[in-house]
């Protein structure tokens, strides 16, 4: 087996923790100059400011940034990472007035990433922007040694993977909240194992207000605890709810229109899976560039990860960590209902929502070293690689401006 020879470099890594988080450094660190480099070397690129919303919000926008302008087949008026910077500023100026352009029914639920953002904000704009890049990187450290507590010595040289996540280092690449949320959840889960009740609810909600898919952890935990009707438990994990339930119910005051079912909208079983191989065979029959069709390819692998992903909770000792095979398959089905618009058509966007997946899996084979995990781990290193080949070789530099 592939995995087996491999073994021999996990185990090193494992006894090696300065140069497994120097290997962290280096990776994030490329990736990270990278693509300053495109921009004259501007911290300021990777948030991702769009053109069109930095007018819309132009007394937030920090001068000099740098500023997409759009263009045809790129991320169009910025990214996602804007939207946290300027949801953040509300709360570093102590008031909630919500920034222009975005939509506060599907964006203002997920605050606790602006609400660390916010905590650098206070000191100005430049500050918040540090703060962004202060958070993705901390958090995954801090949350890897969490993590490596919880696992016992044979388990324990796979952490690395974790550190190592290339999906963790996409969400960072573009300053978003996925890997931020993953991180708060696997801290918070080393507290309700060590029964630091107080710990564990209060970065269980800060998780959950930063992702909902906090959720696909703290569900199955929950429904153990109800089924060995430890009741202890079973209240204190349904605590974690009451902070983002009361934020909800203050959204609804705010916004007449709002409604919490907002994000069954993008819940479209197969609809992305199956319009972005549909794509494909377009490209294929009408003979298009190889750059596009490069282009569309390079979420393959994702397709691949995602159809082993499905397979490997039914594998091994099925009453072991039945509760973590639960929290993979939400992941898998989260995944699996995403729809091409919103998610399949970006590659950012659906390899990011594997982020949680890296820790879920460690988990399990943690409980059952019987999992069938091989594959998974194999195509998640390939993935590795050709996400650095795309950062390194392959991205190109897209239309902007610096400042207004």
């Amino acid at each position: 087996m592939i995995l087996k020879k491999m073994n021999p470099i996990f185990n090193y890594l494992n006894t090696k923790q300065r140069l497994t988080v120097c290997l962290f450094v280096i990776l994030w660190g490329i990736s990270t100059l990278s693509y300053w480099k495109k921009y004259q070397w501007n911290p300021s690129s990777m948030v991702n400011f769009g053109h069109e919303f930095a007018l819309q919000n132009e007394a937030e926008t920090p001068e000099n940034a740098i500023l997409f302008k759009g263009e045809t087949g790129d991320l169009g008026a910025g990214y996602d990472g804007q939207i946290f910077y300027y949801f953040s500023r509300p709360l570093a100026n102590l008031n909630l007035d919500w920034p222009k352009g975005f939509d506060e029914s599907y964006r203002a639920p997920r605050i606790g990433y602006p609400l660390l953002i916010a905590i650098f904000g206070v000191f100005g704009k430049s500050f918040a922007i540090f703060g962004m890049y202060f958070w993705n990187i901390s958090l995954i450290l801090i949350s890897y040694f969490f993590l490596r507590k919880l696992l016992n010595e044979e388990t324990k040289p796979y952490a690395v993977l974790y550190l190592l996540s290339p999906f963790a280092l996409g969400s960072y690449y573009v300053l978003v909240s996925d890997s931020v949320m993953v991180s708060l959840l696997i801290i918070a889960y080393y507290f309700y194992v060590k029964e630091k009740w107080i710990q564990f609810v209060l970065l269980s909600s800060l998780a959950i207000l930063t992702k909902e898919p906090a959720l696909f952890l703290l569900f199955p935990l929950g429904l153990l605890a109800l089924l060995r009707m430890d009741w202890k438990r079973v209240i204190v994990v349904g605590s974690v709810l009451v902070i983002p339930v009361c934020w909800h119910l203050y959204l609804s005051f705010k916004f007449p229109n709002w409604r919490p079912g907002r994000l069954t909208d993008f819940i479209l079983p197969f609809e992305g899976l199956i319009s972005y191989s549909e794509s494909i065979w377009r490209q294929l029959a009408s003979g298009g560039s190889i750059k596009d069709l490069a282009r569309l390819l390079s979420r393959l692998p994702l397709v691949i990860l995602f159809f082993l992903g499905v397979f490997l909770p039914f594998t091994g000792k099925m009453q072991k960590g039945w509760e973590f095979r639960i929290s993979f398959l939400l992941v898998m089905f989260m995944v699996g209902t995403a729809g091409y618009y919103h998610f399949w058509s970006v590659y950012e966007n659906v390899s990011r929502m594997f982020t949680l997946s890296i820790p879920i899996l460690l988990l399990l084979v943690n409980e059952d070293r019987q999992i069938r995990k091989q594959e998974y781990i194999l195509m998640t290193l390939l993935i590795l690689v050709f996400f650095l080949l795309k950062v390194l070789m392959i991205s190109k530099q897209m239309n902007f401006q610096v400042g207004f």
